[in-house]
């Protein structure tokens, strides 16, 4: 995989079409010291620089390179050096392109999908994430990104002291959301128990057969590499306020509370206003970055340091992720 070629490793702080706040470096690009130069060739020249990049500034878009196929993407993320991670306790439909390879979710071409950190839902998740556009959309279809540290410095006092002892999920799978065979991929109910007995998650099987799950997690973390602050949680997903309003009145008519889809609370299980959910959403349009794909197209993203989205789009779009290096805080218990 190392590179014959000795030629500097082209950067660029600003990629064309980029929108977002003058502050931000992300992405920083960086371009092949040669046209068409193979992704796996350069790979020794580059290592050093994405590797310091992703932990300094969060993202790195590598364009110009020549992925012929998607197994040279697997094989670039797998080059640094831990194992591809599978999609354990899903929140979104995905499936699986290879081994550690899948497709971005599988949401209607027309929603919006809001900026998260990858399973910030869940005390455990990935360290690094890649996407590779494999075909651009030739209308939207953007994967924006936000720096995680800067949303958690811009966060309101107030919220972030009462998000701070965390949040509680609470799902309910079934006619409404994914069912729990999917989400745990078995069929089995006491794999189900034993993952959760595992992760934290206190589970609830109800008379109907459906499966009950509450969690509290973290709603802000510490990076551990560098040391810094994260707005880290996916409250603003789970939030019944994330909701369509009409399909939200008609759950609520149909649905206990405790029953609707997802929701979240706080540590204690308040509910929280939609009006924090407002202040939240609106401090992450304010750290949005936003450029428009080309084919072939690679980022990585230190998934605790930058937060992606993904934007309605027409036409065909394919763009495929990576995921590894795991963390989490269970051992903190």
């Amino acid at each position: 995989m190392d590179s014959q070629s000795t030629a500097p490793t082209q950067q660029a702080n600003t990629v064309p079409e980029r929108q977002g706040p003058a502050d931000s470096e992300l992405p920083i690009m960086i371009s092949p010291t040669y046209p068409g130069q193979p992704l796996l060739e350069a790979f020794g020249d580059l290592r050093a620089d994405i590797e310091s990049l992703v932990t300094r500034v969060g993202g790195v878009l590598l364009r110009g390179f020549d992925v012929p196929a998607v197994d040279d993407f697997q094989q670039f993320a797998a080059a640094f050096g831990h194992p591809l991670l599978s999609y354990e306790f899903a929140s979104t439909p995905r499936s699986a392109v290879s081994s550690g390879i899948y497709t971005s979710t599988e949401y209607p071409a027309h929603q919006h999908i809001p900026l998260h950190n990858e399973q910030a839902y869940t005390r455990e998740w990935p360290m690094k994430i890649w996407f590779h556009c494999v075909t651009a959309s030739p209308e939207g279809g953007e994967t924006p990104i936000a720096d995680s540290r800067a949303i958690y410095r811009r966060m309101p006092a107030e919220i972030r002291e009462r998000f701070a002892p965390g949040i509680l999920y609470v799902r309910n799978y079934g006619d409404f959301d994914m069912p729990w065979q999917q989400v745990f991929n078995t069929e089995d109910r006491s794999e189900v128990e034993a993952f959760c007995q595992r992760a934290g998650i206190r589970c609830e099987w109800k008379p109907d057969g459906d499966l009950r799950t509450t969690q509290l997690c973290q709603s802000i973390e510490t990076h551990p590499v560098t040391g810094e602050r994260v707005w880290f949680n996916q409250g603003h997903l789970f939030h019944v306020s994330n909701l369509q309003p009409e399909v939200r009145e008609s759950l609520e008519e149909l649905l206990d509370p405790e029953d609707m889809p997802r929701n979240v609370f706080f540590a204690d299980g308040s509910p929280i206003d939609d009006a924090i959910f407002d202040e939240i959403r609106g401090v992450l349009a304010e750290e949005t970055v936003m450029f428009p794909w080309q084919a072939g197209d690679v980022l990585m993203l230190d998934n605790m340091l930058v937060a992606h989205a993904r934007t309605p789009f027409k036409g065909p779009r394919k763009v495929v992720v990576a995921m590894a290096e795991g963390h989490g805080n269970l051992s903190n218990d």
